[in-house]
């Protein structure tokens, strides 16, 4: 269970961080693009909620570690994507 809880608490630090990084970005970018901003912060705790959810319940049929490592890559994937968004701002 410990790996789990690591994941978690990754998982809320990566999005914690693109969080804040975005804020910052909408606070010193003109306020024009407010509405892709806002969609971008709403993109980011819709894949924490998301991805917290499925930490908790195994696929069946799907070993344990290749659920996990489709997990990370999947989410690693969305993060850098919303990393680019980002920077776009």
């Amino acid at each position: 269970m410990a790996n789990r809880r690591k994941l978690k608490k990754t998982i809320n630090y990566i999005c914690s961080a693109l969080f804040s990084e975005c804020m910052a970005a909408l606070l010193y970018n003109d306020s024009k693009k407010q509405e892709v901003a806002d969609a971008i912060l709403t993109s980011i705790i819709i894949v924490q909620s998301n991805y917290i959810c499925r930490i908790s319940h195994v696929e069946p049929g799907m070993s344990p570690r290749a659920y996990f490592k489709d997990l990370k890559d999947k989410f690693n994937i969305q993060a850098e994507e919303i990393a680019d968004n980002i920077a776009n701002i």
